[in-house]
């Protein structure tokens, strides 16, 4: 590990609330109207760090714990993810089964924070993101098996160091499905439309926002800038593996920040584009999406 190990960590802190605005601007860009500001996200953090939190007498401990460990498994996630080339703070052999591993255990001190408050309307949001999340999971796994296929390596830095023009000409094919699968994971991980809608106030279609209506002032910041790095992580395993490397640091770095905004700006125009799916049918869209991982992995075989 070197000093240049800690650029990912330092830009995924620094940049991923600017997402969230990158993603409402373009949204707000397609209905014709002018947007909340590009900061707004680095704004609201700031005002809910200055506010105080209200607790129900009903709650414990683990209400007040869920979104402390979300944030702190959320930058051990940023430390495990390399960036532009750059191989990650943390790397070891077999590191991506951990990095996905991260992502159940932040899920999980959620749900449990949810339930911990006894409403039915957390309790049912809860139910919905363990069930998607048992679809999701399995995608991303398989996904994160083929890349270590394609590469013969067995962690996360190596893997995305090993993605250049001449991999992608031997296997376009099976790296173009990987990718496809990962950005459906995204939408589903991170609560975007199709699978979920983060701006609706409806209790009985909500999903993520559902559980986190409780937490309010630094816990809902938390969670917040949780859900923010957690965008960015995702971005940032499409990104690596679509820009191959340049054989410079400072382009490999500028044109991974351009190509982590331009994921952000495809989720927007998704958003933009679609309607949330029935709930009922989602299940089938993660599905598919861990067929296509499973077909990418078979024709990597091949």
């Amino acid at each position: 590990m070197n000093a240049a190990s800690f650029i990912p960590l330092l830009l995924a802190l620094a940049l991923s609330p600017l997402l969230l605005g990158v993603i409402n601007r373009t949204k707000a860009l397609f209905a014709g109207r002018h947007g909340q500001p590009l900061l707004q996200t680095y704004f609201d953090l700031w005002k809910l760090l200055q506010k105080g939190a209200v607790y129900s007498r009903t709650t414990t401990w683990i209400f007040r714990a869920g979104p402390i460990i979300g944030l702190a498994v959320a930058l051990t996630a940023a430390m495990l993810m390399p960036f532009g080339k750059l191989p990650a703070i943390i790397a070891f052999p077999m590191d991506f089964l951990l990095f996905a591993g991260l992502f159940g255990l932040m899920r999980f001190f959620t749900v449990t924070a949810a339930l911990d408050t006894g409403s039915s309307f957390e309790g049912i949001g809860a139910s919905r993101e363990v069930f998607f999340s048992a679809l999701a999971e399995p995608a991303l796994l398989v996904a994160l098996a083929t890349l270590a296929q394609q590469t013969s390596t067995l962690s996360l830095s190596t893997m995305f160091g090993s993605i250049s023009g001449a991999r992608w000409l031997h296997s376009g094919p099976v790296l173009a499905l990987v990718i496809i699968t990962l950005m459906i994971v995204l939408l589903a991980e991170n609560a975007r439309i199709p699978v979920d809608d983060p701006n609706t106030h409806l209790e009985l279609t909500m999903i993520h926002e559902v559980m986190v209506l409780d937490h309010s002032g630094p816990d809902f910041a938390f969670i917040l800038y949780s859900a923010a790095l957690k965008l960015w992580l995702f971005a940032a395993l499409i990104v690596g593996m679509a820009l191959p490397d340049t054989g410079n640091v400072w382009l490999n770095l500028l044109s991974a920040i351009g190509g982590i905004l331009v994921v952000a700006v495809m989720v927007g125009v998704i958003e933009s584009v679609m309607a949330r799916l029935r709930l009922v049918i989602v299940p089938q869209l993660l599905v598919g999406a861990g067929a296509l991982a499973v077909v990418a992995f078979l024709l990597g075989l091949a």
